[in-house]
């Protein structure tokens, strides 16, 4: 079943396959730029997936030539920076998703575009795909985590590279350096984001937002008190387990890996 969203020409929101909703930027000839509008109806569809049950995994994509070039500088020099707020970060809803969100770098991905890259869980790249971060150089601070999350990914060293050189990384040395998952042919990119999502969206839904939560959380504290909180996470968990569909699940993981063997 597909659903377009009628309140904005900026955004395509479609359900591909059961429990995978795709999102499509839908500004191609301005590269996805992250206008005021197109950054309120992310905002706006992913707040309401968010809120679905039926959905397990999203992809996040653009249409076009490119991913995201960041924001409108055209929009930015008509009406300055507008500052982010609860209706248009977009980096905060991302981060709020309850389900794991995979970003299908099919083109560039600038500096507030890569923002948006690395607020996804799982990046997957065209070859076409390139990246950069022009802060500096348009001269306005990191406000969506690129400044902290891009060190933490590819090393003090190459984000310090990428952000005082604002210079271009393709998609064979993003992989190298650990910036994306993998890279795929242009159009593989697509087919290879959705078949992910769709064996993400097969695993019972609840342990998926459990699970991503616990990620997440231990990710931003120090191993000793991540450790402590999988257990305790653990031990919540593991009260509510019925045996019959431990069996059930054993066996549909067993039927599984047979099949992905073969």
């Amino acid at each position: 079943m597909a659903a377009t969203m009628t309140d904005t020409p900026l955004l395509l929101s479609t359900r591909p396959q059961a429990g995978v909703a795709l999102l499509t930027m839908n500004r191609p000839q301005a590269l996805n730029a992250l206008s005021i509008g197109l950054r309120e109806a992310l905002v706006q569809a992913l707040q309401h997936i968010a809120a679905d049950d039926s959905v397990r995994a999203v992809v996040l994509t653009g249409a076009g030539r490119g991913f995201c070039a960041g924001l409108d500088l055209k929009e930015l020099g008509d009406k300055g920076l507008v500052p982010s707020n609860p209706q248009n970060d977009v980096a905060a809803a991302l981060g709020a998703m309850r389900q794991p969100v995979i970003a299908a770098l099919n083109g560039v991905a600038i500096t507030g575009g890569l923002e948006l890259a690395l607020a996804c869980d799982i990046l997957i790249a065209s070859t076409q795909a390139r990246f950069a971060d022009t802060h500096a150089r348009i001269g306005i601070v990191p406000y969506w985590g690129l400044s902290q999350k891009l060190s933490r990914l590819v090393g003090r060293a190459r984000a310090m590279e990428m952000s005082m050189s604002g210079n271009f990384v393709d998609a064979t040395t993003a992989e190298l350096w650990g910036l994306v998952n993998r890279v795929v042919e242009p159009e593989a990119l697509l087919p290879a984001a959705l078949a992910l999502a769709g064996d993400i969206a097969s695993a019972d839904g609840a342990m998926l937002v459990t699970y991503k939560r616990l990620i997440d959380e231990g990710h931003r504290l120090p191993l000793g008190e991540a450790l402590q909180l999988e257990q305790q996470r653990s031990r919540e968990w593991s009260q509510g387990l019925n045996a019959g569909d431990l069996a059930q699940r054993r066996e549909a993981v067993q039927a599984r890996g047979r099949v992905q063997q073969a």
